[in-house]
């Protein structure tokens, strides 16, 4: 019988609240990133300070501080011990464990997109010499001038009209920091609403600029540029240009054939290839390049084994400041001030446990990470163990998504170098002899290794030696697995290795 009813039912469910989105996304923020959402966090929360060392505030620098300095004494492959510990490891499973929808799920950045490029909007700045100073005085600009400021600057010396100089500088603004002109002719056209061959003709200007080949199309019209400016470019340096693949493929034979020219004057033609820049803004300056700030160190310790510390100088201080929220609550008189105190009062004590679980939670999959490595860090790549996302999960009793969260884009200094968390999460490659199995990161450079060695005796090794020579080691692998590795390496085949052993 259908009919209606009202009915009470009991279910458990997992709802994501503000804090728990909070908590996830400080988790797998990098540190420049989580600087900048603290930065954020302290102007728009007005009890939320930096700790300073000042007395009064509920602060969990200190905290922070304990929990990795002494984690990593106590860091010689076992578990952390007492109630302490396992209720943090109850509070992180609670925290960040997979919640519905982010399960697996990772967020990809790139810092670059942020960077700001000079184009039409901000052509006048070009050459300008700097700014003022608290004075009025005018500061020099130590700063390198980028590539566009430089094209700039010379375009407004180009005699150009003002509708071309408008053209010159949307095309420098379609210039990448290489040097080439990315932007279509015809799309910038349409959009300026002027005849292409307008803008070819400017185009023809642009290229005159200094470094020379800059604005180009393509390499070969990079490399042709140059080649003009030295009086170089003839027919058969033109063929050669239209054939630069069979340069890489190093076929010198079809090269002569094509060029007309003999062994002698393809090799003096190629030699001034070599001598030509194939990107010429690189010489610019630009945008700063980030550089890598560890989250993790990880040193040898005197008594063996290997200390995992937290980077501290990443970590934010940050207090709630009781003695501004006593004031400021007992001055606040209607309902809606005295909840946007209480809100802001959670908002700070939530974010500073938060930001102290994060740090937490770093350590502990780290020194996981740092126990089932630990062979890599002593003698090398090749001692590199095959590991998966559930393995470190099962082994701290986390979930692998909670995991998988805190190795993007987290980096660790070991005496071999700076890593990202990552990189030690390596496919296995299964023996031959039923023995270990093997990380296909050190089966890659086992490969490297072994190509890097054929100078030597002159004896260049095909995809199926190789396979051969892997087995015979206790390798278990297929040919088409070594040639993915070898085109990951950027290695050419043997076919084209034996041409660059011959052409010397």
């Amino acid at each position: 019988m259908i009919g209606q009813r009202l009915e009470v039912r009991q279910g458990q469910g997992l709802v994501i609240t503000p804090q728990l989105q909070q908590a996830i996304k400080l988790l797998q923020l990098s540190n420049l990133e989580l600087e900048a959402f603290v930065e954020g966090e302290l102007e728009r929360n007005p009890l939320l300070q930096r700790d300073e060392g000042e007395a009064g505030g509920d602060s969990s620098a200190e905290a922070v501080e304990a929990a990795a300095s002494g984690d990593a004494a106590e860091l010689q492959f076992t578990e952390p011990s007492g109630e302490a510990e396992q209720a943090m490891d109850a509070r992180t499973e609670d925290l960040y464990d997979d919640a519905p929808g982010e399960r697996d799920v990772e967020r990809k950045r790139d810092a670059g997109e942020t960077g700001e490029q000079p184009g039409l909007s901000d052509w006048s700045r070009a050459g300008a010499g700097g700014g003022l100073d608290g004075e009025g005085l005018e500061r020099p600009d130590t700063r390198d001038a980028t590539l566009w400021e430089h094209l700039q600057a010379q375009a407004s010396s180009a005699g150009f009209s003002p509708a071309d100089h408008a053209i010159a500088l949307t095309l420098i603004d379609a210039t990448d920091e290489g040097g080439y002109l990315r932007g279509e002719l015809q799309e910038i056209a349409d959009r300026l609403g002027v005849d292409p061959a307008r803008i070819e003709a400017v185009l023809a200007v642009c290229h005159g600029f200094e470094p020379t080949g800059v604005m180009a199309r393509s390499a070969p019209e990079c490399l042709k540029l140059q080649l003009i400016e030295r009086n170089r470019f003839d027919p058969a340096m033109e063929a050669l240009l239209d054939n630069l693949e069979l340069l890489a493929r190093r076929d010198l034979a079809a090269l002569r054939k094509v060029c007309g020219v003999d062994a002698e004057d393809l090799a003096e033609m190629i030699a001034e290839l070599k001598g030509l820049t194939p990107r010429p803004g690189a010489g610019f300056g630009g945008e700063p390049a980030q550089t890598v700030v560890p989250d993790v160190h990880v040193r040898p310790d005197p008594a063996g084994g290997w200390r995992v510390e937290l980077n501290t100088d990443t970590l934010p201080r940050l207090l709630m400041d009781k003695r501004y929220h006593g004031v400021v609550a007992a001055g606040a008189r209607s309902e809606t001030e005295k909840a946007y105190v209480a809100d802001c009062a959670a908002q700070a004590s939530w974010l500073v446990k938060s930001l102290d679980q994060r740090a937490k939670t770093i350590l502990k999959v780290a020194s996981e990470i740092v126990r089932q490595q630990d062979a890599f860090l002593a003698f090398g790549v090749e001692f590199l163990r095959p590991l998966t996302l559930k393995t470190v999960a099962d082994a701290i009793e986390m979930h692998e998504s909670t995991v998988s969260r805190v190795t993007s884009n987290k980096y660790v200094a070991t005496p071999r170098g700076v890593f990202e968390l990552k990189f030690f999460f390596t496919a296995a490659i299964q023996s031959s002899d039923g023995g270990a199995s093997h990380s296909a990161e050190a089966v890659r450079h086992r490969i490297k290794t072994m190509i890097d060695g054929e100078a030597a005796d002159g004896d260049v090794l095909s995809d199926d030696r190789i396979v051969e020579i892997l087995n015979e080691t206790g390798i278990d692998i297929a040919r088409r697995t070594v040639a993915k590795y070898r085109e990951a390496l950027r290695i050419p085949s043997s076919v084209q290795r034996r041409r660059l052993l011959k052409a010397g």
